[in-house]
């Protein structure tokens, strides 16, 4: 939960005040993460410069699990269930979006250097470029950094990934909107920079076709990978067993999955979905239930 005011200083800023509260049922603690909210946001016509606590997506997430990342990153790059894992996030971000151009670019601060741990951030890009009516251009880069020179505690360590690919989208017959996208991935994984034998680079392909229909989102997703190994990255798609272990051969994983999406009011939306996953040769499904509510006021 965020709760926070937001005072125009100027004719383009934004001084946003508040604090940040985040609790789980069934925890011990009543409150499991207390954070302040401080943010201080320039805004053009098309642009928006944030510095400090990071604006939730809030209502702007788009429907379907596999679209609720913190940044809206493929699943490979960035887990969607991040957004709940840690749900607050403080550093740098610009957003643009223009007539054939958006974008938005991050720098995160997850942990400090200390005696005990190494400091932690990332750094990601999510752009696309319309290339046409129905046709644009995605580009995608994360990348996570372990390292910090106060403390030598632990290895310094990179974990980079890059997708860009086609997305052809738009009405068809009694479908509201209609989309296939099909990426090409990369990657390296160096977890410590002092041992080079541990790093490894990945290829990957990921292919998503998508239908919606009123309220209603169904969703296919095939991907195929090798030495594929992201941090933040979801577990399904990576080229590493449950036990830690890499997994040497051609990673095959499969996804279908249904949303419905429930509009409250103007700032409260219900999102019911439910997905069949397949692993090689392992079946599993998965459901969830999401209520996004965003209720704002600003002083002047």
């Amino acid at each position: 939960m965020r709760v926070s005011a937001d005072v125009e200083t100027g004719a383009r800023t934004v001084l946003s005040l508040g604090g940040f509260f985040n609790q789980r049922f069934g925890s011990d603690r009543g409150v499991e993460q207390a954070r302040p909210v401080v943010a201080l946001s320039v805004r053009g016509r098309r642009s928006t410069f944030t510095f400090g606590t990071l604006p939730p997506r809030a209502d702007k997430t788009p429907a379907g699990p596999d679209r609720a990342g913190p940044h809206g990153l493929l699943p490979p790059l960035q887990r969607d269930t991040l957004a709940f894992e840690r749900p607050y996030e403080a550093g740098f971000q610009w957003t643009f979006a223009g007539a054939a151009l958006r974008h938005e670019m991050w720098l995160v601060w997850q942990r400090l250097n200390t005696a005990e741990h190494r400091e932690r951030f990332d750094v990601g890009v999510d752009a696309e470029l319309g290339a046409a009516r129905a046709v644009s251009v995605p580009l995608q880069l994360h990348v996570v950094h372990e390292g910090g020179q106060l403390f030598p505690s632990g290895p310094v360590g990179d974990s980079t990934a890059a997708a860009a690919g086609v997305n052809v989208h738009g009405r068809a017959g009694p479908l509201d909107r209609a989309s296939v996208e099909t990426y090409a991935l990369i990657s390296r994984f160096g977890p410590d920079r002092s041992r080079p034998e541990l790093s490894r680079d990945g290829v990957a392909f990921f292919g998503r076709a998508a239908a919606e229909r009123g309220s209603l989102r169904a969703h296919v997703i095939v991907w195929r990978g090798r030495h594929f190994i992201k941090w933040e990255g979801d577990p399904n798609y990576l080229s590493v067993f449950a036990n830690g272990r890499r997994y040497h051969g051609t990673r095959d994983y499969a996804e279908a999955g249904i949303t419905r999406r429930f509009r409250l009011s103007a700032s409260a939306l219900l999102d019911v979905s439910g997905r069949f996953h397949r692993v090689e040769n392992h079946y599993e499904y998965s459901y969830r239930v999401t209520s996004i509510v965003g209720v704002g006021w600003r002083l002047r």
